[in-house]
């Protein structure tokens, strides 16, 4: 008997075991991209990671911004697709210490478990205004963030940071519109967060390059993995824009309404 589309059923299922062993040897974040097909796949699992959020943040999946009035050209609608991942928090608007908002939007399934070291290109294009220089300075923006299992032989006993990279202030010449690609890996600056902080010298007051937090890694012990990959802002200044084409290695994570969708890299960056 026959299967469908003409193939014998001999031959699918060994195509089938072959694609299983195949898939096998993807990590997780490559196999949520390979098995949704390939450039512009849908990306599952992302959203508003819930216990990071403090207050009544915003983070969700929009159109545009388009603008603002009077930009013309590339940088008047956001670099991929339609759509973006908008942004909003507040300075002071809960009873706690600090009174700022805080809000994650990430992904907790499909990086967990990969390791720290191999995290080659990391970036994203981001909306900033006028308005939010003023309510925070230049480097009021957001942020990527890794949380990890440092694995540091300092610390045995602690199996949890935050690894952020908070970004060097887009130029005048590029509020109000959408900046160019931000490139993680070569601009602004790396911390972790708690004691792996001061254990590794990479603290928001004793700023780490990211090659310099990706070397006070390796101690020679057990390789430092990742729980969560996230797009996120606060707590500190109020803050109102947008993020788009989120890179992680070969994938370029796009925000549209309707989802957020990978798309491959191009080869020559």
């Amino acid at each position: 008997m026959k299967a469908r589309f003409g193939m014998r059923r001999g031959k699918a299922l060994a195509f089938a075991a072959l694609a299983a062993i195949a898939a096998s040897t993807l990590s997780a974040s490559e196999h949520a991209v390979a098995s949704g097909g390939g450039g512009g796949a849908r990306s599952e699992h992302w959203g508003v990671i819930t216990r990071n959020a403090i207050g009544s943040p915003v983070a969700d999946l929009r159109n545009g911004p388009y603008g603002s009035y009077g930009v013309t050209g590339s940088s008047a609608r956001p670099p991929y697709g339609r759509g973006s991942l908008g942004i909003e928090v507040a300075d002071d608007s809960t009873s706690l210490t600090p009174p700022s908002e805080k809000v994650d939007f990430g992904n907790e399934v499909d990086f967990y478990g990969d390791p720290v070291l191999s995290l080659r290109q990391l970036g994203f294009h981001v909306f900033q205004t006028r308005e939010n220089v003023g309510y925070g300075g230049e480097e009021n923006m957001p942020n990527i963030r890794f949380e990890i299992d440092a694995n540091l032989d300092a610390l045995p006993a602690d199996n949890y940071t935050t690894m952020v990279w908070v970004p060097d202030e887009v130029p005048t010449s590029r509020l109000n519109r959408w900046s160019r690609f931000i490139d993680a890996t070569r601009t602004g600056y790396w911390y972790f967060t708690g004691a792996e902080g001061t254990a590794t010298g990479c603290t928001q007051a004793a700023e780490c390059t990211f090659a310099q937090a990706k070397t006070r890694l390796r101690d020679g012990g057990q390789a430092p993995t990742i729980y969560t990959a996230a797009v996120g802002k606060g707590r500190d200044h109020m803050w109102i824009g947008a993020v788009d084409g989120f890179r992680i290695n070969q994938y370029i994570y796009d925000f549209e309404v309707d989802g957020v969708r990978a798309r491959p890299a191009p080869r020559n960056n």
